[in-house]
């Protein structure tokens, strides 16, 4: 509570020495929240809010909370992990497909949508498209707006020019990102990611008359909104256009 600023003031330094005491004490009535306590903990020192920042440490923290995917444990933890180590600082994709596959296991949709690209690219696991389109499918019925962006990309290389439209207008319906974030549990940079994706192929088909009639205004305002939510994604994916691989 005083970390986040909830019911009490924020106070993070004050947050991170509560946490320190409950992962510290033997006490079985906080044996509940010791991995509560752990992943949080885990978060102030990645952020460096109330505490020096340390992505070592923040690992070491989150691995305890993990508990060998327990799914009594931190699946939050769990499935932060799998970002982490997809991550150019502490890059393992083994590791990665490791811990979403624990997480995924015990109900993080977060997960799930990672596990369905890591399988689609080969990314620390073989290729597997049926297992990645299971994982897609499924995760972005659920509310996965990273893995519908990924399911776009999907249809449009495989030329279902109308599915990929139709489906990435659905996803553009929607701006409001945090609130999306919240809804899925998902995290914000990740649900952007998805809906810049969307409005780039959605862009390419209106410019192109692909699976929709031919729309060179509406193609731009989409590209417009790609670039707004996520500069990387849309350069990668320009980048990509001119190049001829899309």
């Amino acid at each position: 509570m005083h970390y986040d600023g909830l019911g009490t003031k924020d106070d993070p330094e004050m947050g991170v020495e509560c946490m320190k005491k409950i992962l510290d004490t033997d006490s079985p009535e906080a044996r509940h929240l010791k991995f509560a306590a752990a992943y949080n903990l885990g978060r102030a020192y990645y952020e460096g809010c109330g505490v020096k920042q340390s992505t070592k440490e923040a690992e070491r923290l989150w691995v305890i909370a993990a508990d060998h995917g327990n799914p009594k444990a931190s699946v939050k933890a769990q499935s932060t992990l799998g970002m982490l180590y997809s991550m150019s600082v502490l890059k393992d994709l083994k590791k990665a497909f490791f811990w979403h596959s624990e997480a995924c296991g015990n109900g993080s949709l977060e997960s799930q949508g990672a596990l369905g690209v890591m399988y689609l690219y080969g990314q620390g696991v073989r290729q597997n498209t049926k297992a990645a389109l299971e994982c897609l499918r499924e995760a972005a019925e659920r509310g996965n707006v990273y893995a519908q962006g990924h399911l776009v990309e999907y249809y449009y290389n495989r030329k279902f020019y109308s599915t990929a439209a139709a489906a990435a207008k659905r996803i553009t319906e929607n701006d409001d990102i945090d609130l999306l974030a919240e809804v899925t549990d998902c995290l914000p940079t990740y649900v952007a990611k998805g809906v810049a994706m969307a409005a780039f192929y959605l862009a390419r088909c209106l410019q192109h008359g692909l699976g929709v009639p031919q729309d060179p205004a509406a193609a731009n305002k989409y590209y417009s909104k790609a670039c707004l939510l996520d500069p990387a994604v849309a350069s990668d994916l320009e980048l990509a256009a001119n190049l001829g691989r899309i």
